[in-house]
């Protein structure tokens, strides 16, 4: 029986390998890291490909495969697919929605909490001996404050949940939702409106041409100078040059980034500078239970699909 050729540029979580290569309709070619080269070079001979988020399948690659069958996301966002180019050509694009929502939803919410909390600068006067530092008052409560989402989709709901939980009010601001689930958050329909009542503004969008660079100078000089921006969606969804120039001349009071234009960011990038915002890797998706979910509902996906 002829076998599927399965590409993955990038290993993927255990459990979605193992359901993968213990069936016999595949052979399945892995590299250790993204290599477009090395995938230039097999293109050809592959029915379908399971790729995550560092790896862009755009149209050069298409058009090296002409047995291209199937894109399997290993995630929700599309944006390092050229989705309708692949599907012109008669190739099911498939994603996969919600399963890291919570994992998402508590990296934001531990955004909330270190940026209210004042940790991260604790941490450091801690360390360089600077115990006067508590006497600044600077860690604030919670309770009360107000939480702008913006987006209400799996992972906005999710944050949402988790913030009442902990006596945040919650507002949103998304035209295209209309059912909010029996949450007990307030729907604001314009976006200005919701920035400049937040004391905290977190990003749960899709990237595209609407919502690129969406959060620009005007939008943050219309935060509050005491609020924070937290962006667990997507780099491009803010203008990073912006986003610099509020943090440093304090038009806002601080950020959360997850993700980031270009990733890893260069070392020359000011915002890695500043001390007024925190930065991680583009992990808040990937939990140990999430990623492990994730990929197996992505190899899960691709079977059905090529069946």
């Amino acid at each position: 029986m002829k076998k599927w050729k399965v590409l993955l540029p990038q290993p993927i979580a255990k459990a979605g390998m193992e359901l993968l290569e213990k069936s016999d309709k595949f052979e399945v070619i892995v590299f250790s890291s993204p290599d477009m080269e090395e995938v230039k070079r097999v293109a050809g001979e592959i029915d379908a490909i399971v790729v995550r988020s560092g790896f862009k399948v755009h149209k050069e690659l298409i058009d090296l495969a002409p047995r291209l069958k199937v894109i399997s996301r290993v995630g929700a966002g599309l944006d390092n697919i050229d989705v309708a180019y692949a599907q012109s050509k008669g190739i099911k694009v498939l994603n996969v929605e919600g399963i890291n929502a919570l994992s998402v939803a508590e990296h934001t919410i531990s955004f909330i909490l270190a940026l209210a909390k004042n940790l991260f600068e604790f941490d450091r006067c801690v360390r360089q001996g600077s115990w006067d530092i508590r006497y600044a008052y600077k860690a604030f409560e919670l309770e009360g404050k107000i939480l702008g989402l913006v987006g209400l989709g799996s992972i906005g709901k999710e944050v949402a949940r988790l913030a009442l939980a902990l006596g945040i009010k919650v507002v949103f601001y998304d035209p295209f939702i209309k059912e909010i689930g029996g949450l007990s958050v307030e729907r604001i329909d314009d976006l200005q409106v919701l920035l400049r009542q937040s004391d905290f503004v977190s990003l749960h969008v899709p990237l595209n041409e609407d919502t690129k660079k969406m959060i620009d100078e005007d939008e943050l000089r219309t935060m509050k100078p005491t609020a924070f921006l937290i962006n667990v969606s997507r780099g491009l969804i803010v203008n990073n040059e912006a986003l610099c120039k509020a943090l440093q001349e304090k038009w806002i009071a601080g950020a959360g980034i997850d993700v980031f234009a270009e990733e890893p960011p260069p070392l020359d990038d000011p915002l890695l500078r500043l001390e007024n915002v925190i930065l991680t890797p583009h992990v808040a998706g990937l939990t140990k239970e999430s990623s492990e979910k994730v990929a197996l509902q992505a190899i899960e996906n691709l079977i059905k699909a090529l069946e």
